[in-house]
């Protein structure tokens, strides 16, 4: 799972003998010290994952059973990870960082299989809350969202990773004994990491960089107790005790049904909605009224590419768009964008957000 100490794990790792691929994401706001993983890697995961309509925020189990890839998809993908794995084949330990592996997994490790390499894993555990609120830091998600991500990939790893040699390290853990926790990933993957560079790790590991900090109640969004659970369960694992994989898997085949129910549900719903919405000319004074006056959402949209595209003689007049929709383009029935739902879905949480933020 992203944000649960896999840029620290993997640099100090490579530090204590491992061997990283070159051209590698660089230092971010979110990672000012790295990410530590490769672009090529990166862009071949995403690539395979916009071919299917997913993301890595994608918080569905769709890519773990439901879509069936062709013969030709599997194999062009395998391929492309091979070549990319090929240049590194010579290392005595290559370290891999790419989060998206997690839920592409069953590729990857068939093209280190078919090239003849040895596949080993190591699950970094952090607090969901800590990861929820660096998550909100960098990227805005929602903690219904950061949530589901925190089952789904915590899930997949330990899931996948089953049939292979593994370790699972808490990132608080790492980052206040590094030395137990590289002896303890050492012994468990049957691994030679003596020969560090103790001083660089000990420069690295900078405990001010560990920004979000979480020890108390767990926010149980779903309402199950999945979230603790799962938790408890791989933390006990980081602590070297036995792991529950049963009821994993009763956590995972509880969130699969409900994911998948509640996707249906809700693309129904939007089907229905969107034959609704081409019914209903009110529905862009109903996104105006949800709007306001001062709405950064809308203003993008109506300053957006796709609006200028769609209403080419607000552009040629030379109006501002957003003061011509809200003058009279509402009332002419103007759609901002292409998917009015999720727009006013979006207004409604901006407007929600401005009335409970702490007034100046």
């Amino acid at each position: 799972m992203g944000r649960s100490g896999t840029s620290a794990l993997t640099r100090v790792l490579s530090l204590c003998g491992g061997t990283l691929p070159g051209e590698l994401v660089g230092a971010t706001e979110g990672n000012p010290l790295g990410h530590w993983e490769p672009e090529n890697a990166l862009a071949i995961n995403q690539d395979f994952l916009s071919q299917h309509a997913s993301t890595w925020f994608d918080p569905t189990l769709r890519l773990q059973g439901e879509i069936a890839f062709t013969a030709a998809q599997r194999s062009n993908y395998v391929e492309q990870i091979k070549a990319f794995l090929l240049p590194l084949a010579a290392a005595p330990l290559i370290l891999i960082k790419e989060p998206r592996i997690t839920a592409l997994s069953e590729f990857w490790f068939e093209s280190a299989r078919q090239l003849g390499l040895c596949v080993a894993t190591v699950i970094p555990v952090r607090h969901p809350e800590e990861v929820a609120a660096s998550l909100a830091a960098r990227d805005q998600t929602s903690p219904e969202l950061s949530s589901a991500l925190w089952l789904k990939y915590n899930l997949l790893g330990e899931r996948e990773s089953r049939a292979h040699p593994r370790v699972f390290v808490e990132y608080d853990a790492l980052l206040s004994d590094w030395r137990a926790q590289i002896s303890r990933i050492g012994a468990a993957l049957s691994l030679d990491l003596s020969v560090r560079d103790e001083a660089a790790v000990d420069g690295f590991l900078r405990r001010d960089l560990h920004r979000q900090r979480h020890g108390g109640r767990i926010s149980e969004l779903f309402g199950h107790g999945w979230i603790s659970r799962v938790h408890v369960a791989l933390s006990a694992a980081a602590r070297d005790e036995p792991l529950d994989t049963a009821m994993l898997d009763e956590v995972f085949a509880a969130y699969r049904a409900s994911e998948r129910a509640f996707r249906v549900a809700l693309d129904d719903f939007r089907a229905r909605l969107a034959v609704d919405v081409g019914r209903n000319p009110n529905m862009t004074t109903r996104i105006a009224a949800a709007a306001g006056s001062h709405s950064q959402t809308l203003q993008a949209c109506l300053r957006s590419a796709w609006y200028g595209a769609h209403n080419a003689d607000v552009v040629a007049a030379g109006c501002d768009p957003y003061e011509h929709w809200m003058a009279y383009g509402a009332k002419e029935g103007r759609l901002p964008c292409e998917d009015p739902l999720a727009l006013l879905e979006r207004l409604m949480r901006e407007r929600a957000a401005a009335e409970t933020a702490p007034k100046i």
